[in-house]
């Protein structure tokens, strides 16, 4: 079964990741992929993704696939039990994506069932396509992508951020040029989309505190509020 987890900012929602993964977290290793920041001057969400799993108990295994091996790729993937994709330049990460091989190797692992884990970036690039996504981030990062296609792992396409500092006029810019013709699933970043089979539910989450997982989890269980919908129904909104 597919397994998805989309954010905007991951360490803004981390508390709701617990009750998606359905099993203790400590110990368990995750694939960290930070690519799509290479190109990037403003990294700081990198570093919070990864002090938000380490502070869920989950073990971090870098893996930059624009400097990987295909072998090492294809390797780490394999080995650990999450993956988890940054965000950043979404066109710089496609090009890496498809010029390293390693798309091919994530689509593959989820449709496994390996549980998946994107940030902005890493959730859009999921989509059938990530043209849409011009309006956030600048196609010119990426002088060696052949088209736009995206993974095509969900037939819906993400729109982080919305509402929110610093891209609320970007995002609001793809909700009115795109809204019309595609099934856009908008979310802010205090939201995430969660993807078990073909069940789509957009949950609510917040930050951890450092060591505080299970405290954290227990909260987003009794309090979090969650909207739910099957995927081939009309977007939510």
């Amino acid at each position: 079964m597919i397994k998805l987890f989309l954010s905007s900012s991951f360490a803004d929602v981390a508390s709701a990741l617990p009750a998606f993964a359905g099993e203790p977290l400590e110990g368990k290793t995750v694939t960290f992929i930070p690519t799509a920041s290479v190109v990037e001057k403003v990294t700081f969400y990198v570093g919070a993704g990864r002090t938000a799993l380490e502070s869920l108990g989950l073990v971090v295994d870098e893996l930059d696939i624009s400097a990987a091996s295909r072998e090492e790729t294809e390797r780490k993937i394999a080995r650990n039990d999450y993956i988890y994709v940054s965000g950043g330049n979404v066109f710089y990460l496609m090009q890496e994506l498809a010029r390293s091989g390693a798309g091919e190797t994530i689509v593959r692992a989820i449709r496994g069932g390996k549980p998946y884990i994107g940030e902005s970036a890493g959730s859009v690039i999921l989509s059938p396509d990530i043209g849409y996504a011009r309006l956030m981030d600048d196609p010119a990062a990426a002088p060696g992508l052949a088209d736009h296609a995206g993974l095509g792992a969900i037939p819906f396409h993400p729109v982080p951020h919305v509402g929110c500092f610093p891209f609320k006029k970007a995002a609001q810019r793809i909700l009115d040029e795109y809204g019309p013709t595609l099934p856009l699933l908008p979310i802010n970043n205090s939201q995430a989309i969660q993807v078990s089979g073909d069940i789509v539910t957009t949950v609510q989450g917040t930050k951890l505190k450092k060591r505080k997982a299970a405290k954290a989890a227990m909260k987003f269980l009794s309090e979090t509020s969650c909207m739910q919908r099957r995927i081939g129904e009309p977007p939510l909104t």
